[in-house]
């Protein structure tokens, strides 16, 4: 069985707000997986970061971030239940890092909720045809396609959905899972309401000219 230390108890209790001897019981009982761990506290009731999913986040702050000397900008609206925890500094770097995550990784969706049903129809047909078109899954039962197409679009929300995302400063967890860790840590619970992404000159039609050339055959 895999050693369980100090440090792995103390990260399972900021994941999921539970007693450190919870934490270290679960760790062992799950032979040091720390993701079965998670779901023996949550099947336990010890895990309350899930408890606070329902409740009412109705305070916190809009964040910025500006990257490459004004090319891309992001707001950010995060929630939490209290001032006091918005005015804090970690909640505040919770922002701030999500900004930036934004400014990176340009997803589309805040939640898998947030995807109109046509463009995720459209995302699992395509999924499915290039599923079909591989040669390797010519004999395959539809049943088999289908599970490949769910891993297909397993991808689409990684790469368009924020809470989904790998998060830039930290890919082993994922953005919902940074969330998930803040709300354990501070008690309270933290959503991510909504986010706009701004890159200069985007949807504009470019030149197609060369600038310099038409100044120059102006002065000849």
């Amino acid at each position: 069985m895999a050693e369980i230390t100090a440090a792995a108890v103390k990260q399972l209790r900021e994941k999921t707000g539970a007693g450190m001897m919870e934490c270290k019981n679960a760790l062992v009982e799950a032979g040091g997986d720390e993701n079965k761990a998670i779901d023996i506290l949550r099947e336990r009731g010890l895990a309350s970061a899930k408890k606070r999913e329902g409740r009412i986040a109705a305070e916190g702050i809009v964040g910025s971030y500006i990257h490459m000397g004004g090319k891309v900008g992001v707001l950010v609206e995060l929630n939490c239940e209290t001032d006091f925890v918005a005015r804090g500094d970690e909640f505040q770097q919770l922002v701030k890092d999500i900004a930036m995550h934004v400014a990176a990784a340009e997803p589309r969706f805040v939640t898998r909720d947030e995807i109109p049903a046509p463009v995720l129809e459209k995302e699992r047909d395509i999924a499915r045809a290039q599923a079909k078109n591989d040669p390797k899954n010519a004999n395959k039962p539809d049943q088999v396609v289908e599970k490949i197409v769910e891993g297909r679009l397993n991808k689409f929300y990684e790469e368009s959905v924020l809470v989904d995302q790998p998060f830039v400063k930290d890919p082993a967890k994922t953005v919902g899972e940074l969330v998930t860790e803040k709300t354990a840590k501070t008690g309270e619970r933290i959503a991510i309401r909504r986010f706009t992404r701004y890159k200069m000159g985007e949807g504009l039609d470019k030149r197609g000219d060369d600038f310099g050339n038409e100044v120059a055959s102006l002065l000849t």
